[in-house]
């Protein structure tokens, strides 16, 4: 009889069971969200050269702190816990607070954002419209002239943008026989795939009878068109884009990575993966109206336009996330909540956040394997978790 392997030992089960059809799915998300680039195949965005990250800075008595989110007191640990998160990494006034690492999970550890990426390929598009490379006005066909056959044909790149394109497709998350099935093969996600390209696939959808831009539309295959747009616009592929706009930059310590399809195009809608302390540094960027290390990264009217007055009300109301933000927008592939404290986000499926509390100076990033990709009651939980903790420090 042999005994556990370490890697069992910390896992609770065995490399070789994390499949291609699974990988998304509890336990084995815990492990495969660390290491999608042994998943599926990535491209590298390498880090600022000779950068060293600072030491991991235990949150202390802030996890032993007591706050009432679901009605009964918890402690911050125990939330933290109970919400299945990986990571939490949160800033203060521009400085880090404190880290905090499940047991499967170590410091310096890249994870996968999910659709935090969508949050970040637009701040890539807002740094190339300030360079007169991208118009987020023109028709998507100026830029992809193949799009005329498809939902895209008469949407604009505000429209995609904004997920206000008048898109026939659903997010059917748990659905093997949808669309949404078939797109994923697209991106070499599910078993099955290499037979059509994430581009090809994009280019078969279909538009509703509603004209663009009436109602907000959560659509993935927006926003890996908006990757397309901007290697179209730039003439760069969009890692080789992140790297030289943004990466760099941001003074980032670690290696990101992106998910490819066949041609190599990138998963801009989802397949990003960084270290929490890095995708915090995009927060606190965002939370300096665009500036970081002193030096602009993306123009200030941008950032107030995408966390504070852009984004349509109307189009947000029509939508079916006005639960989670009752007084919300959308703008620019992020979330404006519409709270007092004026809280802007990117969230990702399974429990991805990047929060941003201009009033409290406060940025979180928090990584998650939740076992199932949407739950609407822990989403309020953790925006209300984000704001006691805010009010903590």
């Amino acid at each position: 009889m042999t005994g556990k392997t370490a890697f069992e030992t910390r896992y609770g089960f065995r490399r070789d069971e994390v499949l291609l059809s699974n990988w998304r799915e509890n336990p084995f998300n815990r492990w495969s969200f660390q290491n999608l680039g042994e998943l599926v195949p990535t491209a590298r965005v390498a880090a600022t050269p000779g950068s060293v990250e600072a030491p991991a800075r235990d949150l202390g008595g802030l996890l032993a702190e007591k706050v009432s989110i679901a009605g009964a007191p918890e402690t911050v640990a125990e939330f933290l816990t109970r919400s299945s998160s990986d990571a939490l990494t949160v800033m203060k006034g521009g400085k880090v607070i404190g880290d905090w690492f499940a047991p499967h999970m170590d410091f310096g550890a890249r994870h996968i954002i999910f659709s935090i990426s969508k949050s970040v390929t637009a701040i890539i598009a807002g740094i190339l419209e300030g360079e007169g490379v991208f118009d987020p006005q023109a028709p998507v066909t100026q830029y992809f002239p193949e799009a005329a056959g498809s939902a895209y044909a008469d949407a604009s790149c505000r429209h995609v943008l904004d997920m206000s394109v008048s898109l026939d497709f659903e997010e059917a998350y748990l659905d093997p026989e949808s669309a949404f099935a078939r797109y994923r093969r697209a991106t070499l996600w599910n078993p099955g795939g290499g037979t059509e390209s994430l581009r090809e696939f994009i280019l078969t959808l279909q538009r509703l009878a509603e004209p663009h831009g009436e109602t907000f539309r959560y659509r993935s295959p927006n926003s890996d068109l908006l990757g397309i747009l901007l290697e179209r616009a730039s003439g760069q592929r969009f890692p080789d884009l992140m790297r030289e706009k943004l990466w760099l930059p941001l003074g980032t310590v670690s290696e990101a990575s992106i998910g490819v399809d066949m041609e190599g195009t990138a998963r801009t809608a989802g397949g990003i993966s960084v270290t929490p302390r890095d995708l915090a540094r995009i927060g606190e960027m965002m939370r300096q109206g665009g500036t970081a290390n002193g030096h602009r990264i993306v123009p200030e009217a941008w950032v107030r336009d995408t966390t504070v007055a852009g984004g349509s009300a109307e189009a947000w109301q029509r939508g079916t996330m006005v639960s989670l933000f009752p007084k919300g927008r959308y703008r620019n592939k992020w979330y404006q909540t519409g709270h007092e404290n004026g809280a802007y986000c990117g969230i990702g499926i399974h429990g991805q956040w990047l929060y941003v509390s201009p009033r409290d100076e406060v940025v979180i990033a928090k990584m998650g394997s939740q076992p199932v990709p949407e739950d609407h009651a822990l989403e309020g939980e953790i925006v209300a978790f984000f704001e006691a903790l805010s009010r903590l420090m």
